[in-house]
């Protein structure tokens, strides 16, 4: 024990942060900025709004998030993923909140399950572009982390206006069904259940789940309802004798089993998860979770609110860590980019987060030999480093959460001629190829190639989350803008005056900050959520443990790697 004790002691991050002005007054920014975060996530949740979840209380109907609480375990909590899925789009037919479905990931019998529940109370619960968008990605995160999904459909169908944005395309409506087929065969259970209408092809997301559910009154399914029957053989029938419960429960078999109300379908979905069998889970170690040393509702203190700001990268990783124990690896080298083994909730980790600190990289050996690195940039050495540090932990079978505050790769001819593009290309290669489970965290900057590197969208982390100061953009904002000004005013030589080139910076740079906001990179589905910092641990170590759930980890192989 007292070995044990000594060797923790060695990789303690110790904090010497000042509870100045400064910090009291970045501690009140964020208070603020997370108080008007909650109150716009409460409007969202109200889907299409007070009188439209009214309508549907009136018709003895649960709505979307009621139907979520009563699927899940009391006083569970349902992590959401996609609340801010649409937002801002979709204006010109008066907006989709949430894209019109709920989707996260929730706790039945006390395992994780995917849920996808269609909001009926948003334009009767059609599918616009980015409805499809989120339930594809909720079908991703189950078949990735092997967990059951339940789908609880009450949705008129595609949105017709917008079509042509969701049905003929790889990732559009048919998707959806192709990746029902696909979760089966890979033995992920999904169950169904019916509880509104269920159009067209729509109607064979139910039906190609392993088990459905249908409501009486209210769940109708068929391949062309009412109208649309008329139209074209002149048939007048009803929703209900059309594709009601004992249609097709009694009469064709097309669904399993029938229920009176919502209520007493979730009970049977919920008695049937408790019969499920346990799957086998990924080999990772475990240990007891202990709490960080230092409080987290420090981090507040910590970030500054303007992203040129620097700040101590091993601040943050003392109040996410267990114990604030932390095993950096090549500490001394390459000292833009923190690497190092960690403790997340008992779940263990590799952890690559950016340094925004101004640090000083040993050009010799003399203690004059040094040089200045600027802070949240990925250097030749801080990407070697990166790149030797991802294929370690895929050696020790070790998922991977990135934190991202990087504004990009080293530019200029020195860094040119000391083969930057070489070293990033190495970084990229091994996370691409990483086949632990990655997680990524959006802290402040996510510009250029470092987010490439950093494990951005396109390099299929688990899951991705967004603190509020978060900004993804292809690079800064006031490069960026001044770029864009110089476009719009060439060819123009000397004709414009001084007040119509501030006039038009302003404009741009209030555009290009509006894009690189995460609640646009959440409306898009970039990031599945934007979190709470001090919810950071609890999600990170929910992740992990949803992650677990899938047991099968490819050979990490990493092809031509740049030397």
């Amino acid at each position: 024990m007292a070995d044990s004790a000594k060797e923790s002691e060695l990789t303690i991050l110790e904090s010497r942060i000042q509870r100045n002005e400064e910090f009291q007054r970045r501690l009140e920014h964020w208070r603020n900025t997370l108080k008007d975060l909650r109150s716009q996530e409460a409007e969202l949740r109200l889907g299409g709004g007070v009188k439209a979840l009214k309508r549907q209380k009136d018709k003895g109907k649960m709505s979307a998030r009621e139907r979520v609480v009563e699927l899940c375990d009391a006083d569970s909590e349902f992590l959401e993923l996609g609340l801010w899925a649409a937002h801002g789009l979709y204006k010109e037919y008066g907006g989709a909140p949430a894209a019109g479905v709920v989707t996260g990931i929730g706790k039945i019998h006390d395992r994780d399950v995917v849920v996808v529940s269609n909001d009926a109370s948003v334009k009767a619960g059609a599918w616009f572009p980015m409805t499809c968008k989120k339930v594809l990605r909720a079908q991703e995160i189950a078949l990735e982390n092997r967990l059951p999904i339940v789908y609880l459909v009450d949705s008129a169908g595609v949105f017709l206006p917008l079509q042509d944005e969701i049905f003929p395309d790889k990732e559009h409506f048919g998707r959806a069904f192709f990746n029902n087929a696909r979760l089966s065969a890979e033995g992920v259970f999904q169950m169904a259940a019916i509880m509104g209408p269920c159009v067209a092809g729509g109607a064979y997301l139910p039906i190609m789940s392993d088990e459905s559910h249908i409501v009486e009154g209210e769940g109708s399914i068929f391949l062309a309802g009412p109208h649309l029957v008329k139209a074209a053989i002149g048939e007048e029938i009803g929703n209900d004798e059309l594709g009601g419960a004992m249609v097709q429960c009694d009469i064709s078999g097309v669904v399993d089993h029938r229920h009176p109300d919502d209520a007493s379908c979730l009970v049977k979905i919920r008695s049937q998860f408790e019969q499920l069998a346990q799957g086998k889970t990924a080999p990772f170690a475990r240990r007891e979770e202990r709490d960080p040393l230092y409080p987290p509702e420090e981090i507040y203190g910590i970030v500054p609110d303007d992203h040129s700001r620097p700040y101590d990268t091993h601040e943050l990783l003392a109040r996410l860590v267990d114990a604030s124990e932390f095993d950096e690896y090549k500490a001394t080298y390459g000292k833009t980019l923190v690497c190092g083994t960690a403790w997340i909730k008992g779940w263990p980790v590799g952890i690559l987060a950016n340094q925004r600190s101004i640090v000083a990289r040993k050009t010799g050996t003399d203690s004059q030999d040094r040089e200045l690195q600027i802070g949240g940039v990925l250097y030749s050495d801080s990407a070697d480093k990166g790149a030797r540090f991802v294929e370690l932990c895929n050696q020790k079978g070790i998922p991977l959460v990135f934190l991202q505050d990087v504004t990009g790769f080293m530019v200029g001819s020195r860094a040119e001629q000391g083969g930057i593009i070489k070293s990033g290309a190495k970084m990229v290669n091994a996370v691409a190829n990483s086949v632990v489970p990655k997680i990524t965290l959006f802290i402040g900057n996510s510009f250029g190639a470092g987010n490439y590197a950093m494990c951005g969208k396109a390099y299929a982390p688990r899951f991705l989350y967004a603190w509020p100061s978060a900004a993804i953009a292809v690079m800064g904002g006031e490069q960026a803008s001044k770029t864009l000004l110089a476009i719009q005013l060439k060819g123009r030589g000397e004709n414009v005056w001084e007040e119509e080139k501030n006039e038009l910076l302003a404009k741009i740079q209030a555009r290009y900050a509006e894009a690189t906001d995460p609640r646009y990179a959440a409306a898009r589905l970039w990031v599945d959520a934007i979190i709470d910092p001090l919810e950071t641990r609890q999600i990170l170590a929910r992740s992990l443990a949803c992650a677990a759930q899938n047991p099968h980890l490819e050979e990490f192989k990493t092809g031509v790697l740049q030397t």
